[in-house]
């Protein structure tokens, strides 16, 4: 039963919150006063406490004292993710939100406090970096109100579909429309950079979408006249002998790992360790592949003896290289002349990806398919990507599809090439530079 007394002008009311102090074993109450209630009003208020007590929907003062950085701390221990995201929680956490908000207690949080922050990393930071700031803190305050028991009622995290303020459209990467001729432009660069091994490789993520770590990934059983014989899971074998290796024949590839980096969350500052993982979202897929590109794989196989289809230019991984830096960033942004050791002939910059990520260059490859006639069910499943909802139960890539990729991508190539270098001159003669 609450307690009603008054001190000086206000009347408070107490109640029993049902737990006891673990260090002394005497009960633990909470209580609320105003100036302005009557002793019936405080006795209801208490009532109703006590009922939420009952109906697990109390919410103790002492629980939401709890600061965000302690919160933070236990939350992040107890959430069962791939450790690369741990990593970036991290990273995030203190970057961002332990600086803003660590020493405030949980139920200290607003939400115009929240609005105000907002706006302040919106004027400063990329809108890509402030969604990823406020999908971790959302998820940080549902988590408080979902614990049991309960850390504050209720997020002060507004929903994003609720309309205040002025509309801000979303903002998208500018693109430029990417022609073939682009893409084979930064093969020839490629070439010039990186010999014969950048040459395949530019042209393999162009007319593949591979993601960078499964490029990075990509193991010499898996391409050329390798796979399936070779593969050690027999099930999946026996399916793609009898898809791609019967009388009428497909040339493909399997994307069964990326090349990534283990971090130890513990340690966001470490770099961590090389690690074969399975593609983004569990996407290990195979590919079919024109038979130009076929040709290229095994003349590139051929010529080295690397378990990495596309070793560095040091014969190790690409993933221990600065990969940005001395590969892509020359053959995108073209470079000088030079002479010496290291000769290269002054190369001209691709407009179309000047400055930009290679990963416009997956971008690319879906409009390209779309522009043939390709089915939506095998473009997305061709850049690992699952269709949502009954189509995507329901829809299947058939034999017939990916013998459609095969010949559009076949027929890309050669209109490309009707002007330009032709398959005997691509691939022979290629002198491969040094080291950088």
């Amino acid at each position: 039963m609450p307690y009603i007394e008054w001190r000086g002008n206000s009347c408070r009311v107490r109640w029993d919150t049902g737990r006891v102090n673990p260090e002394t074993g005497k009960r633990l109450y909470d209580s609320h006063s105003r100036s302005d209630w009557t002793e019936d009003e405080a006795l209801k208020y208490g009532l109703d406490r006590e009922s939420d007590l009952r109906n697990g929907r109390m919410v103790a003062k002492a629980d939401g004292k709890i600061t965000l950085k302690d919160w933070s701390d236990l939350w992040i221990q107890s959430i069962d993710l791939d450790p690369t995201s741990i990593h970036e929680y991290r990273k995030r956490l203190r970057a961002q939100i332990i600086p803003e908000w660590g020493s405030t207690p949980l139920n200290e949080i607003s939400t115009i406090k929240f609005n105000v922050w907002m706006k302040r990393l919106r004027a400063k930071y990329s809108a890509n970096y402030v969604r990823d700031l406020r999908l971790l803190f959302t998820m940080l305050m549902d988590d408080a109100v979902s614990h049991q028991p309960p850390l504050i009622n209720i997020s002060p995290v507004p929903r994003v579909n609720r309309r205040r303020g002025r509309y801000i459209r979303p903002v998208k990467e500018e693109k430029a429309t990417v022609l073939t001729e682009d893409l084979h432009q930064l093969a020839e660069n490629a070439r010039q950079v990186w010999g014969f091994t950048g040459y395949v490789f530019i042209l393999t993520k162009a007319y593949t979408g591979m993601r960078l770590g499964e490029m990075f990934g990509l193991r010499r059983e898996f391409a050329g006249s390798n796979w399936p014989e070779c593969d050690e899971d027999k099930q999946r074998r026996e399916k793609a002998l009898k898809r791609y290796c019967g009388k009428d024949p497909i040339d493909v590839i399997r994307v069964q790992w990326q090349h990534k980096y283990l971090r130890d969350p513990e340690r966001p500052d470490d770099v961590g360790v090389p690690i074969l993982a399975l593609p983004k979202y569990g996407s290990e897929r195979s590919l079919v592949i024109p038979l130009f590109l076929a040709a290229l794989h095994r003349e590139l196989l051929a010529s080295h003896d690397s378990e990495w289809v596309f070793p560095a230019l040091s014969g190790g991984p690409l993933l221990t290289t600065d990969f940005n830096t001395y590969y892509w960033k020359p053959i995108r942004d073209g470079h000088d002349a030079r002479v010496g050791r290291y000769a290269r002939p002054k190369l001209a910059p691709v407009e179309a990806f000047k400055g930009k990520r290679i990963h416009l260059m997956r971008h690319a490859h879906s409009p390209h398919l779309e522009e043939d006639g390709v089915a939506d069910v095998a473009i997305e499943e061709r850049l690992g990507h699952i269709l949502q909802g009954v189509r995507g139960v329901y829809a299947d890539v058939t034999p017939t599809m990916e013998r459609h990729i095969v010949q559009v991508l076949q027929q890309r190539w050669e209109k490309a090439q009707s002007g330009g270098v032709r398959l005997g001159e691509a691939t022979s003669g290629v002198s491969h530079p040094s080291p950088i």
